[in-house]
This record gives structure tokens, sequence and C-alpha cells, in this order.
């Protein structure tokens, strides 16, 4: 059996007849796809079922950063139990209480705590009042949602070392901000490339547009996982 890559491609696809076709060129390849708040919203439950469908059942990473007080919070969580995804992201931002509620709400799914958003730079943290630098801010936070039952981080593959060094062995660590040598940052501002993501630590990769923007998806796809896991 091909041994899969530890990628999750961000499925953020204009309808779901785009997304259910990456799922499917690309499953062969890569373990996870992630679904995130445009693709959720627009085609709800349907997208769980006919992307797990397309890609020959890969886990389902469920990216809706839930952000909000613990109760309800633990009622989104709920509500979305049914569809048994392997992830589930929520901001670490929202505190140990809220985290917590979602854990209890999803004991079977990884809750994965949003550290900083890889689209911010320091600039950008100190004008919305996060105490930095982005290093120290992001392992605070990990350190927090780990306290409160998450059993995922999702940070920079800029700070996944400091992370790794400071969360216990078995937490999932996953790391956007992914970018094969020689690609676009796009809108991304602290970045890695994937070897050098998994070198510092972590576990996931979230690729996006390297792969979902290329001519040929399932070639991008099994090209960058071939340099993975071979």
């Amino acid at each position: 059996m091909t041994r899969l890559a530890p990628i999750a491609l961000a499925l953020d696809a204009p309808n779901l007849e785009t997304a259910t076709k990456w799922a499917r060129s690309t499953g062969p390849y890569i373990s996870t796809m992630k679904i995130g708040l445009e693709t959720y919203l627009r085609d709800g439950d349907r997208a769980i079922h006919e992307v797990r469908d397309a890609s020959g059942g890969r886990d389902i990473f469920l990216d809706l950063k839930l952000h909000d007080i613990p109760n309800t919070v633990a009622g989104a969580a709920r509500s979305i139990a049914h569809l048994q995804p392997s992830y589930l992201t929520v901001h670490a931002s929202g505190g140990s209480a809220m985290i917590n509620a979602a854990v209890q709400a999803l004991p079977e799914t990884k809750v994965t705590a949003v550290t900083i958003l890889t689209s911010l730079d320091e600039a950008e943290l100190a004008a919305i009042g996060v105490k930095g630098p982005a290093l120290d801010a992001a392992c605070r936070l990990a350190q927090l949602a780990v306290s409160a039952g998450a059993r995922a981080i999702v940070c920079s593959p800029q700070e996944v070392a400091a992370i790794r060094a400071c969360v216990p062995a078995e937490i999932t660590l996953i790391t956007p901000g992914v970018r094969p040598a020689g690609a676009a940052l796009g809108d991304q501002a602290r970045v890695a490339t994937p070897e050098q993501a998994l070198a510092d630590g972590a576990d996931l990769l979230v690729i996006g547009r390297p792969i979902t923007a290329a001519v040929d998806q399932e070639k991008a796809a099994q090209d960058i996982s071939n340099g993975l896991v071979s």
C-alpha cells in the first residue's frame, strides 16, 4: 500500500464539484482533506460526505475556527459530532474554558487550537494588542490549549520547533503557511518548505494553492508527496 503523505489539502474551491474533483485526484497521495468555512457554510454536511467518499475515506479536518463563549462553542461542536471529523479547529485565544467545552462535546475528535494566524506579521500582532513576539505568543497559546484538553495545535512553521519543545510529544502539530521552494507566498507571511516544517517537528502540513492552483492537481500532489515519503 502506498504511504500517504502527511498533508491536509485545503479545499478552498469555488463549488463542491471542484472540491470533490480535487479530493478524488489527490486522495491516493495524501492523508487528510481540509474543509474550511467557505466550503462548509456553502455546502454544509454534504461537503463532508462527498469529500470523504471522493478521497477514499481520508481524514476530515473541519477548519471552522470556533471562537465564542464556552456554551455556544460546546453547542456548535455537538452540532457537527455526527460528521465525525478527525480534527475541528477552535481559536486558542478563546481561552481555557472555551477550548475545554469543545473537548467535552467532541471526545472522539482532536480539538485543534489555532495559535497565531500565519497571515499576521509582527506589526499586525502589535496592532491588535497581542503581546509578542509571535513566537512567544504562539507558545503561550499552545500551552494554554493543551492544558485545556486540545490534542492538536495549529501554528506557523516558523514557530513549530519551539512549540514542539514545549508541548507533550503526543500532541499533533499542524502547520499552514507551507510552500514548496520557489512557490508564491500568496497571503502567507510566515512560511517554510514542507521538508523544513517536518524536520522542525510538524506532524501534518496544510497545503492548498501549490496543489489546487496547479494545472494538474494530481501530479502536483504526487510530486510534493514523493518528496516527503520517499
